[in-house]
């Protein structure tokens, strides 16, 4: 038996964040053709989610992450129910390279948000009549990557 002589790959250190508090920061939930609505569930509604992740600077190594959730339901061409969310969470973290401190606010913030949110965003469902609704999780490393290509290309776009 021979011995491998690769080195092993460095472990990745954890990074001591803190989480000071989660609220909601805005949360609108819209039925505007109840009751009449509700007597017509009986077929599947369409549902349409929009996703947008903010982040601003409140101190000192401490910032703001807000993660906002729209869904839309509608029966046919009616809309069904709007429930808009903004779920923001302040984050404290130690001394890091501005970009990494962009990744974290823009993916693993919203992603420690997110089950929250989801939650939230269920209840005001149910509450407003409507059956329940199970928000798949969200690849907030895909999100971000699809919205830094589309800057990239608006501008490349706006140089030619």
């Amino acid at each position: 038996m021979t011995e491998s002589t690769t080195p092993q790959a460095a472990q990745p250190t954890s990074i001591p964040i803190g989480i000071g508090a989660q609220y909601i920061k805005d949360l609108s939930f819209e039925n505007p053709h109840a009751p009449q609505i509700l007597a017509e569930l009986s077929s599947q509604p369409q549902m349409a989610m929009d996703v947008n992740v903010m982040s601003r600077g409140i101190g000192e190594n401490a910032f703001e992450a807000v993660l906002k959730i729209r869904l839309e339901s509608k029966l046919g061409t009616r809309t069904a129910f709007i429930v808009e969310l903004a779920y923001a969470g302040i984050f404290s973290l130690p001394a890091l390279p501005e970009e990494q401190i962009k990744l974290f606010l823009l993916i693993e913030a919203p992603r420690l948000l997110f089950p929250f949110a989801r939650a939230i965003i269920s209840n005001a469902v149910r509450e407003g009549g409507f059956p329940n609704v199970a928000i798949q999780p969200i690849d907030f490393m895909a999100l971000y990557a699809s919205q830094r290509d589309a800057v990239g290309t608006m501008t490349a776009a706006g140089a030619a």
